[in-house]
Order: C-alpha cells, then structure tokens, then sequence
C-alpha cells in the first residue's frame, strides 16, 4: 500500500511524543502501521453513518469507531 502520510510529519510527531531520533525504516513502519490504523478507523466510522442515513463521517461515528476498535 502506497503511503500518503508525509515521513517529516510522523518523524515530528515521533520527537514531540519522546523519541529523541527516529531511524527511516522506523519512520516508515509507524507510517505504514497509522495509515492502517487510518483506513480501519475510517470504515469502522463509515458503518456508523451509514447506519445513521448518512455519507458523510461524522465526529460521534469516530468516537464510537475508537470505542469499538478499543483503539
């Protein structure tokens, strides 16, 4: 799967959550490992507002797909 999150923003977000250097092959198996966590957040949430009559995710279907994955 092709990774579309920028390497410079999970390398930033590595550092300001206690990571003092982060290698590139680690950069990239936490992007990897988020845009997957993203993609199944996303259909998760899509379930919810589908159920709900909707297209568009809202806030309350994330939170009720974080509740249900136990993410």
């Amino acid at each position: 799967m092709a990774n579309d999150l920028p390497i410079a923003a999970v390398v930033r977000i590595a550092k300001n959550n206690g990571a003092e250097r982060v290698g590139s092959d680690a950069a990239q198996a936490i992007a990897d490992a988020s845009q997957e966590y993203i993609a199944e957040l996303t259909r998760e949430a899509s379930k919810y507002a589908k159920h709900a009559g909707r297209k568009t995710i809202k806030k309350e279907d994330v939170d009720l797909a974080v509740n249900e994955l136990n993410i």
